[in-house]
């Protein structure tokens, strides 16, 4: 028998307990029979001040995420989203790909990263050399995201890491914050703006700049949800999240 509601797809998604942006962003993108089923990697929502703080907190992420995986797999999903951004840019593409190999085998299932969607994204507009990051981090997070995206051959012109203080505090950000660091980081003169960190509300705010700046403009839970739809072979077309969904 199949799902009743999932009869096209089931994903399980692991978040961050503190993390409240990325499942409505998910959910908003969902087509119909496709369902997401979330499971949370638990964290407490300690205070993030510098470097030696954010690094503690993804090693928290690191410790728990296999737990939140074994979890909703109880559910039986055909394929596993990463709700979670730092983790899978940590220390570059080789770390990235040892990641999602140790998920794979835990889960049985095809997974979904967001640092492999983000540079999936990137190769399907095509033409793109130069980019500029926007993400909630400390530097040592900020330089995580560079290491990835130079390991994958493309030029970093620039981070704004908007250094939140706290992991639940990601989600507090405006609009109109991630609207003016968008204009700050396009006066690099870049080919494309990339948005890290899933609690970062940015998928609507992304569609919107790239309509206006006429370039891509990629928030990173567009491009996850994206990249696990198109690679279980569900091609339908969503407005409202930029040309990604749309187009692509």
């Amino acid at each position: 028998m199949t799902d009743s509601l999932g009869y096209r797809m089931k994903f399980g998604v692991v978040a961050p307990s503190t993390n409240t942006s990325v499942q409505p962003e998910f959910d908003d993108m969902r087509p119909v029979g496709v369902t997401n089923h979330f499971s949370r990697i638990t964290i407490p929502n300690d205070p993030v001040a510098n470097d030696e703080d954010f690094n503690e907190l993804v090693m928290r992420i690191r410790a728990a995420t296999m737990d939140a995986i074994d979890s909703v797999m109880t559910c039986e999903p055909q394929g596993v989203i990463m709700g979670m951004s730092a983790e899978t840019f940590w220390d570059g593409k080789s770390r990235a790909d040892t990641l999602k190999g140790q998920v794979e085998d835990r889960a049985g299932v095809p997974v979904t990263m967001g640092s492999d969607a983000c540079n999936a994204a990137l190769q399907a507009y095509g033409n793109i050399k130069r980019i500029a990051v926007i993400t909630p981090y400390m530097p040592i997070g900020d330089d995580q995201v560079t290491k990835f995206f130079t390991d994958h051959g493309y030029e970093v012109a620039g981070v704004k890491g908007l250094k939140c203080k706290g992991p639940m505090l990601i989600a507090h950000e405006t609009p109109q914050t991630l609207r003016d660091a968008i204009i700050e980081v396009n006066e690099l003169g870049v080919d494309a703006i990339i948005q890290a960190g899933t609690n970062l509300a940015m998928a609507k705010v992304g569609a919107m700049a790239e309509f206006w700046l006429g370039k891509p403009v990629i928030a990173i839970n567009t491009a996850t949800y994206w990249h696990a739809l198109r690679s279980h072979g569900i091609t339908d077309k969503v407005q409202g999240f930029g040309r990604l969904l749309a187009e692509f």
